[in-house]
């Protein structure tokens, strides 16, 4: 199916605190210092009846997104979710030893996407990443390259749009020369990152 970006109704970002990016949740049109608030300045020159929602929470994981749905995904009716999760639940593996298994994963991840497509809106997933900064994590890899692989095969199964967000990022952080460029612990994002984001976001949904 062709894709083709909304030029009005609801977009609806969903995810951690790399979504949420600070944002306020007690103020429902704040939509945070990072890569959301850039897409949606760009939009609003473009498509300025497009409404941009921003429902990120630090710490969450997929099953936190699943309970949660209802209320903060598909009551707002969006035309289009974009989504941004797992690298939590990689990471409570590792600092927590509270791990969540890829196949418990898998099922969150795709009961959010079955219920939003069930309400007719498009989708945009953005693998989880990680750019290591310290040695030890790149033991984190094998269970986070698991999780990169669940968000593939669920791009093909729900016909989204997948944005290979982790490639990217340790690219640009291989092009600066210093990972630290691009994300102070190895998950959440510069100034700088969030611009490669979401400059790759817009490319990949804006392109004709």
């Amino acid at each position: 199916m062709a894709f083709q970006l909304p030029t009005d109704g609801c977009l609806l970002f969903q995810g951690d605190s790399i979504t949420a990016a600070k944002r306020d949740p007690g103020d429902s049109s704040d939509l945070g210092h990072g890569f959301v608030s850039r897409i949606a300045h760009t939009l609003a020159g473009t498509r300025p009846d497009l409404r941009v929602v921003n429902r990120g929470i630090s710490g969450d994981r997929a099953a936190d997104l699943a309970r949660r749905w209802q209320e903060d995904t598909l009551a707002q009716r969006p035309d289009l979710v974009s989504v941004l999760v797992g690298v939590n639940d990689t990471w409570r593996r590792f600092d927590r030893d509270d791990p969540t298994s890829t196949d418990a994963y898998e099922r969150s991840y795709r009961d959010v996407l079955a219920r939003s497509t069930k309400q007719g809106s498009l989708l945009v997933l953005v693998e989880p990443f990680l750019i290591p900064v310290r040695a030890q994590q790149w033991a984190w890899r094998e269970d986070l390259d698991r999780r990169i692989t669940v968000v593939r095969r669920l791009a093909e199964e729900f016909d989204a749009q997948l944005l290979a967000a982790d490639g990217l990022l340790n690219q640009a952080a291989r092009t600066h020369g210093d990972p630290s460029a691009l994300t102070s612990d190895g998950i959440h994002l510069t100034e700088t990152g969030h611009d490669v984001l979401a400059t790759a976001w817009l490319a990949l949904t804006t392109s004709s």
